[in-house]
């Protein structure tokens, strides 16, 4: 709980972000590197903080994009075998010794999510998002799948399995968009932001 309040009273003063989920074993010269450092850079230009899990592969690309572009580039911490020390693009920092507090981080103040290939625990984040949005836990939000490549097979079975056999609702295929291009993910994310400003205020939300 402690860990949660002093994200929560520092997102409080920074105000609404943007989540980019992504692996860490991502190299620098992937073109999905590439990918998040522009998606970063973009978020950052339109004034909105990137929040990001503080490691290497695309949380590091996320992070140095709105890091260069002086944005807020928020880092949530934590140790892993693989994710030995933090990227060093961090305007904010949080330290965390517990998973669920610093997955709680992610969906307590943010507008948007952007998901970029990744192993489980981005599909994990994926699908805690996913869970939260469809059950009314967390605000609706833009679900933004950044890879088509490697989204694409994932969306075909879901398509094809969850939704042919009514495991999930007529409507929850489209609270996710696939694309990997830059001004389509920038665009829904500014145009939400738009019709939701007043409802959306700047009050942190800690997920039930």
């Amino acid at each position: 709980m402690s860990e949660m309040q002093t994200a929560a009273d520092m997102l409080q003063e920074i105000g609404w972000g943007v989540s980019v989920f992504g692996s860490a074993r991502i190299k620098p010269e992937s073109p999905y590197y590439a990918l998040a450092e522009a998606i970063g850079t973009r978020l950052a230009k339109a004034g909105l903080p990137v929040i990001a899990g503080g490691g290497p592969g695309i949380m590091e690309a996320a992070n140095k994009g709105a890091f260069n572009a002086g944005g807020h580039s928020i880092g949530l911490n934590i140790k892993l075998p693989h994710e030995t020390k933090n990227n060093v693009f961090q305007t904010h920092s949080l330290s965390f010794e517990y998973f669920y507090s610093r997955k709680a981080t992610f969906f307590m103040h943010s507008a948007a999510y952007i998901a970029l290939p990744g192993g489980f625990g981005t599909l994990d984040e994926l699908f805690e998002v996913l869970t939260l949005i469809q059950t009314g836990k967390v605000p609706a939000a833009p679900v933004i799948l950044m890879g088509v490549d490697y989204w694409g097979g994932l969306i075909d079975w879901i398509k094809a399995t969850l939704s042919t056999q009514h495991l999930i609702g007529p409507n929850d295929i489209a609270l996710m968009t696939l694309t990997d291009d830059v001004d389509v993910a920038m665009q829904q994310i500014e145009t939400f932001l738009a019709d939701r400003a007043d409802e959306l205020g700047y009050a942190a939300i800690i997920p039930e």
